[in-house]
């Protein structure tokens, strides 16, 4: 059995670890962390604390959603995700995109991993985009835990109602868009 190098075990890791924005973000960090510190030394060591404090309460959240996200990969059948919500799956694969986003519960910290897995096997970029709408706008736990309670159920529900097109006509419009720009 042939043993297969790093590269080839982890080629979106490898690919995407040092991308543009990971590196502007690395440099933003030092170079205010440098401007932080000359000002005040003091604060500088209060920010890094701080950091440390938010990588201790990250850091597990992120490793259950890339478990999660791993798994799911591996468990889940390319072929079935590629025939219900892959590219060219129309309006079925809008509707489902905009229903699982709905009522996937967590945080962009959690949220995102998941998202570049059903990206990896295959689900189009309409699909995508409608889950992420969906997400963003229907997010059944921020609803039942924040919207109702402070807004009430009847503007809740208009908000909802209004907003039902959204998801489907953002899939739809990023599809169109994508196979132009592909063609």
């Amino acid at each position: 059995m042939r043993r297969m190098n790093l590269r080839e075990k982890f080629p979106i890791i490898l690919r995407r670890s040092m991308d543009t924005s990971t590196v502007v973000m690395a440099a933003a960090a030092l170079l205010a962390l440098i401007v932080v510190y000359w000002k005040s030394p003091a604060a500088a060591q209060r920010g890094l604390d701080a950091t440390g404090s938010l990588l201790l309460e990250i850091t597990p959240r992120m490793i259950a959603a890339f478990t999660l996200a791993g798994l799911f990969q591996a468990v889940v059948p390319q072929e079935l995700i590629v025939r219900w919500m892959g590219h060219g799956s129309g309006l079925r694969g809008l509707l489902i995109g905009m229903s699982l986003g709905g009522v996937t519960p967590g945080g962009p910290m959690t949220h995102f991993p998941v998202i570049a897995s059903l990206y990896k096997l295959g689900v189009g970029i309409g699909p995508l985009v409608a889950y992420l709408s969906a997400w963003s706008l229907f997010g059944l736990q921020r609803v039942i835990m924040w919207e109702i309670p402070f807004l009430g159920p009847k503007v809740v529900a208009i908000r909802i109602v209004v907003s039902l097109l959204f998801p489907l006509l953002a899939g739809w419009l990023c599809e169109l868009i994508w196979h132009k720009l592909s063609v």
